[in-house]
């Protein structure tokens, strides 16, 4: 049994893993992918779901939730 992979810790990493993947993507995800890879402005909700979706039809973990102790 394999271990799981652990989380991304944000979704930078995450977006730089799907676009070395190999994976096929529309030109719109694509450019999505490019954008998280490079910037680091957090994503909104729906951005954060596109990803989320992305990362699991790709067979990879999720970004891992960070809290800012509040």
């Amino acid at each position: 049994m394999t271990k799981p992979l652990p989380p991304f810790i944000d979704h930078s990493a995450a977006a730089l893993a799907l676009l070395n993947q190999g994976g096929r993507f529309t030109r719109k995800a694509g450019s999505f992918l490019g954008q998280c890879a490079v910037d680091p402005t957090p994503l909104t909700p729906s951005q954060s779901e596109w990803l989320s979706t992305l990362l699991d039809r790709a067979g990879l973990p999720p970004v891992a939730e960070i809290s800012d102790g509040k």
